[in-house]
């Protein structure tokens, strides 16, 4: 497969926008970041379309997902937002509905009070009780009742997937397929709960390479998020797409680094988009609300 790093663009060091508001200073070696930048209010650009979060492997109600939660919110306060992807294990241990107050309505209720709305998926602790049915059918999750799902906001199109082993595979591809050829919006964002590439303890899933990237790659999908991986890692554009693992939600396991891989971390931590007409700028912010990782999708692949 074709690894064509150069289509994925760095964003350079950015100055201070104006009195009061913070720089982003990045350097880099060996792509890792020396110094990194405390998260700044930015005046918002004209041509934003959209701007969301995305974090995965939540729900334990512990110390880390609090702290996860704290930085969502403060990088709320600076740079409003109104949607997070929720990439799915949103309750540990076996997704039994009955923890959603402490895993998920206490940790994140400032952001649901300001109305943030969470786009969920199931992950593979999610089934373990009644097969994910309560958190299909729970209101917070916004899954529309069902395992796999669409939705849209402005110019952007988000696909929910059922990743796990025993999903509807039969009738879930062709849906998928017939959604993505569907779509008329420039932006494409798939989201499931298992990698595709990845750099952890699971590593790369070749059937999901062969079954996704070509879906992905025919109908101009450029982006892909998930958890499963307890770690952040943000790949290079394979074939225009461009797959991000936001699973520092809760807690953390090692991770290399692959062929693959522009940037990964052992983090607690998520990810932060805005959307504009011909790119989708990414920041990967950790719990001590300072960006450590951040880089530019393009629309289009050169």
């Amino acid at each position: 497969m074709n690894l064509k790093r150069r289509q994925f663009l760095f964003l350079g060091s950015l100055g201070a926008i104006g009195t009061g508001f913070l720089g982003w200073t990045l350097a880099r070696h060996n792509n890792y970041i020396d110094d990194w930048a405390a998260i700044a209010a930015k005046p918002t650009k004209k041509d934003l379309l959209l701007r969301f979060v995305s974090v995965a492997d939540t729900g334990t109600g512990a110390k880390g997902q609090y702290a996860v939660a704290e930085a969502m919110n403060f990088y709320h306060q600076q740079n409003p937002y109104n949607l997070v992807i929720l990439a799915g294990d949103n309750i540990y241990n076996n997704g039994e509905i009955e923890k959603i107050g402490a895993v998920f309505e206490r940790p994140y209720q400032a952001l649901l009070k300001k109305g943030v709305k969470f786009q969920a998926c199931l992950g593979n602790h999610d089934i373990r009780t009644d097969n994910g049915e309560p958190q299909i059918k729970y209101p917070g999750f916004n899954m529309q009742g069902k395992r796999y799902y669409t939705f849209r906001r402005h110019q952007v199109q988000f696909f929910a997937l059922d990743t796990n082993s025993n999903a509807d595979w039969k009738k879930q591809l062709p849906w998928l397929e017939q959604e993505l050829s569907r779509s008329n919006t420039p932006w494409k964002v798939v989201f499931g709960h298992h990698p595709i590439y990845a750099s952890g303890v699971y590593g790369k899933n070749p059937e999901f390479i062969k079954t996704f990237t070509p879906l992905f790659q025919k109908y101009g999908v450029q982006l892909y998020i998930n958890g499963h991986e307890h770690h952040y890692e943000r790949t290079t554009s394979i074939n225009g797409t461009t797959y991000l693992i936001t699973g520092g939600g809760a807690g953390t396991r090692p991770v290399g680094h692959s062929e693959w891989t522009e940037y990964s971390a052992s983090s607690l931590s998520f990810a932060a988009y805005e959307v504009y007409p011909d790119r989708i700028e990414v920041r990967a912010i950790g719990t001590d609300k300072r960006v450590f990782d951040q880089g530019i999708i393009p629309i289009k692949s050169a």
